[in-house]
């Protein structure tokens, strides 16, 4: 399941697919499956991106305040 891939496997993933689909030599349909599963990764990375950076937020919001700093939960915004 790509949603639970880490950030440096997905990105792995997604840089052989753009090197196979560069190429220019996969038929239709697997091109179009190389593609779809692209964006899939894309999203993944994005979403592990937007994470790491609420993590980093809260971070340095707690140490701007004098606060002990605290690990993400996930339902704080």
């Amino acid at each position: 399941m790509i949603s639970s891939e880490k950030f440096e496997q997905s990105i792995q993933k997604l840089e052989a697919l753009v090197k196979n689909l560069e190429t220019g030599t996969l038929p239709l349909e697997e091109a179009l499956a190389a593609f779809q599963e692209g964006v899939g990764l894309v999203k993944n990375c994005q979403s592990l991106l937007a994470q790491a950076e609420q993590k980093v937020d809260v971070l340095i919001k707690a140490n701007a305040e004098g606060v002990e700093t605290k690990p993400f939960s996930g339902s704080e915004s």
